[in-house]
């Protein structure tokens, strides 16, 4: 992919904010359409239910899984690049995080990802959670939480001074990982089938996992031609969420990847709810909701950055190049959010969406 005209013509750091502007208006509106949300996944699964929310949070991994795959094959990028790869994970962050993270997402009803997209439909519950989780997040990475989340990251680190690659680890032959995800795709048709999931919705969900891909494939292709440093990375909503509230609180504001993305997300999340007239105002029902949602985006914006990434960044972007405390931090994110699923929303009629 020949970006050259492009970063001569806006430069290098235009340039990648443009690639994180595309991902993420791909994003949005493939996830407000699709209505992907790995909390609504995880408290149906909770409930004993394996139905359409599940249908389509598998889809949209298999779909990140499968065009994540297909590229790194086609070297259209190389996953070792991949700062998640490049640098040494945290297998206690990524447990301890996972595990604060999926209570949190229960709590705020929505992952970090999804109250992003929820936000930009005029949910004002999401707004508010929206801003603790940033707050939160950058407190994490660089305020009074930063000393105890790097300590709480260095008890158990990833050996050599880079994370693993699950593939590499388990010595799976060329094509390994493109298996794995069409397998996974396979369940989540049939689930798709059996719980008569509409085929838009599964065409929008399999385009969250696309722009997944897309932003692994961009930032590659930037790296390889700016002058100066591009990360290779992807859709994620923890760093991305604090580095977009110092952008907007610096004197020298700086754009890059993240803040196109968030920008994106936004944009285009709002321009589907716009086209499907479903943009509403809404507020918190009562103080306890609020008190609730609160606690749980501050859950979530500590878990986050402690594990490594969001439901989405290590969900399902770090789990598309297989990064070992990526898939941790996910399997940890479900345990969390299935037990606060049965302690909490099993104890009331539980609500799947927001």
């Amino acid at each position: 992919m020949d970006l050259i005209p492009i970063v001569e013509w806006i430069g290098d750091t235009q340039a990648t904010a443009l690639a994180g502007l595309v991902v993420g208006i791909i994003f949005g509106i493939a996830a407000q359409r699709s209505r992907f949300c790995l909390r609504a996944a995880t408290v149906e699964f909770a409930s004993g239910v394996l139905g359409k929310r599940m249908a389509v949070w598998l889809l949209t991994f298999s779909t990140a899984v499968v065009w994540t795959q297909v590229a790194q094959y086609a070297g259209l990028f190389h996953s070792a690049d991949a700062r998640m790869l490049a640098v040494s994970g945290s297998f206690s962050g990524a447990i301890i995080g996972g595990l604060i993270f999926g209570v949190g997402m229960v709590l705020a009803r929505g992952c970090s990802g999804r109250l992003l997209v929820l936000a930009a439909t005029g949910n004002l519950r999401s707004v508010i959670s929206g801003l603790v989780f940033a707050v939160i997040a950058l407190m994490a990475l660089q305020g009074w939480l930063a000393p105890l989340r790097r300590t709480l990251a260095g008890l158990w680190i990833t050996p050599n001074g880079h994370n693993i690659n699950l593939l590499d680890a388990l010595h799976l032959p060329n094509g390994s990982g493109i298996t794995i995800g069409l397998m996974t795709a396979v369940i989540a048709l049939y689930l798709a089938y059996k719980n008569r999931v509409d085929m838009q919705v599964l065409f929008m969900a399999s385009g969250v996992g696309f722009a997944v891909a897309l932003g692994w494939v961009l930032t590659s292709a930037l790296a390889a031609v700016s002058f100066d440093p591009v990360q290779i990375e992807s859709a994620t909503f923890t760093g991305p969420s604090a580095h977009t509230l110092m952008f907007f609180t610096s004197p020298n504001p700086v754009l890059n990847f993240d803040i196109g993305l968030i920008a994106g997300v936004f944009a285009g999340a709002f321009l589907a709810a716009l086209c499907a007239k479903e943009l509403q105002f809404l507020g918190f029902e009562s103080a306890d909701n609020m008190k609730r949602a609160i606690i749980g985006a501050a859950l979530m914006g500590m878990g986050g950055m402690l594990a490594g990434g969001c439901a989405i960044g290590a969900g399902v972007t770090g789990g598309s190049i297989f990064a070992a405390t990526a898939w941790l931090a996910l399997f940890c994110m479900w345990i969390g959010a299935v037990l606060t699923a049965r302690l909490v929303d099993q104890q009331r009629p539980a609500t799947l969406s927001v």
